[in-house]
């Protein structure tokens, strides 16, 4: 998959966190990388040579980083109301 088709998928799980050049997950939407694991209210930043997921819990903060040539795959998971 291209660089240029992941970051759309991105694009579309997230919006834009003002002032940032990060990415808040969109609200009940998920996503999950490579078939690993699911990532909700994370935080993406879609650099040049990589993509940094950012989670927080229990006063935790968490970066998972993924090498684009090494995403083979991204999936979104919404509700429905």
């Amino acid at each position: 998959m291209q660089k240029a088709t992941l970051e759309k998928i991105f694009e579309y799980a997230s919006m834009p966190l003002h002032g940032t050049l990060s990415r808040k997950l969109r609200k009940d939407i998920s996503c999950q990388v490579n078939e690993e694991k699911v990532y909700s209210g994370a935080t993406l930043f879609l650099g040049e040579e990589f993509v940094r997921i950012t989670e927080t819990a229990d006063g935790i903060t968490t970066n998972t980083y993924y090498d684009w040539s090494g995403i083979t795959s991204v999936r979104t998971i919404a509700k429905i109301s």
